[in-house]
């Protein structure tokens, strides 16, 4: 067997140590490269402008929603407790998000700690949870009322109202738990910049240097079992929803319920199809444009909490009612002060007759 020269051997072993120095395994990362919407950095001043304006009015409309709850005595009521739920879910995850977004389109900030990154992703994935085990419960909530109208106070007690609240929050949290447990682990060797606008577990996954596939699987897993699930429960007590409806005496009160029924449909259905498609897309959609899938990522997580007031607030009879009495009560209070105030103006105009009678 002829022997290898010595310098072959040499340059062998350089090329093999210079390619392991080349491959940097690291656990954590200290940071990571938000890009915000790739192909789309130019326009990022510009696409701030409807989303500053979707933050401005979710942060509005879900304290409107929780004020006039708390203030009205009459809104105390499994039905509204839920829609508080609701309220507060949305303010946690557009504020877990939107400060992030906008500091990348206004002030180019795009770095991220490792840690704070995990714990974004662990917010957006839990209370994504959350919102989907809130509208279980809301359709649950409109089963029985129309269902069973004269049983819903007996069922849907103070007790039970808050153990379903309890019962969401835990099954939401334990199932995001695994997601950033999985992203520490992974060693990460590859760059550190993330194409989005923020922190997504697959998303992050994706830079290590390791076999994903847990992370892949155990996304699929939650997806398909929580989504599936809630959107099988909800439609479930839709359809009885429906079944009742059409047995309602007269085409007035059908009309009305269904009305009601078919707009919280559609708020559901704007929350769930964006969130199964995000899901799908960073999968499998590999051939789709990379600020199309930011921007999908985006939709599920700004449009159902600036609709949610929208829906379930001003189209609320008792909600709009409420909120009409409270401008009038603050309207009337003014002008009852502006009156006692013009009084007594006068009278102490009229003893020292300085001036004419006013208007």
């Amino acid at each position: 067997m002829p022997e290898i020269p010595f310098y072959v051997r040499v340059e062998h072993c350089l090329s093999y140590f210079m390619s392991v120095s080349n491959t940097t395994y690291f656990t954590n990362p200290s940071t990571f490269i938000l890009m915000g919407i790739p192909g789309l950095e130019a326009a990022h001043v510009w696409i701030s402008i409807p989303f500053c304006a979707m933050f401005v009015l979710i942060i509005l409309g879900n304290f409107t929603i929780l004020f006039i709850v708390k203030k009205e005595p009459s809104l105390h009521e499994p039905m509204y407790y839920f829609l508080c739920m609701l309220a507060i879910t949305d303010l946690v995850l557009c504020t877990s998000t939107m400060p992030t977004m906008l500091g990348i389109f206004w002030f180019n900030s795009r770095e991220i700690n490792f840690s704070a990154c995990l714990t974004q992703l662990y917010f957006v994935h839990s209370f994504t949870a959350i919102e989907s085990g809130i509208y279980v419960a809301m359709g649950l909530d409109r089963y029985v009322a129309i269902c069973h109208p004269l049983r819903h106070s007996t069922i849907l007690t103070n007790h039970v109202v808050a153990m379903i609240g309890l019962a969401v929050v835990l099954r939401a949290g334990i199932l995001a738990l695994p997601y950033p447990l999985l992203v520490r682990q992974w060693p990460y060797c590859r760059s550190n910049i993330i194409p989005l606008t923020h922190c997504e577990h697959l998303a992050v996954a994706k830079l290590s240097c390791s076999d994903i596939r847990i992370s892949s699987y155990y996304g699929l897993f939650v997806v398909i079992f929580r989504n599936g699930f809630d959107v099988l429960f909800i439609s479930l007590s839709y359809t009885q929803i429906l079944r009742a409806i059409f047995r309602l005496p007269t085409k007035e009160a059908r009309l009305k319920t269904f009305g009601t029924c078919s707009s919280h449909l559609c708020l559901i259905f704007a929350f769930y199809f964006p969130t199964i498609f995000n899901s799908l897309t960073t999968r499998f959609g590999h051939n789709l444009p990379v600020h199309f899938h930011v921007l999908i990522s985006n939709v599920y997580l700004l449009v159902p909490p600036m609709l949610n007031p929208i829906i379930y607030g001003v189209r609320t009879k008792q909600i709009r009612d409420s909120l009409l009495h409270l401008f009038l009560q603050k309207g009337s209070k003014v002008a009852s002060w502006s009156s006692s105030s013009r009084t007594q103006l006068r009278a102490g105009l009229a003893g020292d007759k300085v001036l004419g009678p006013l208007p």
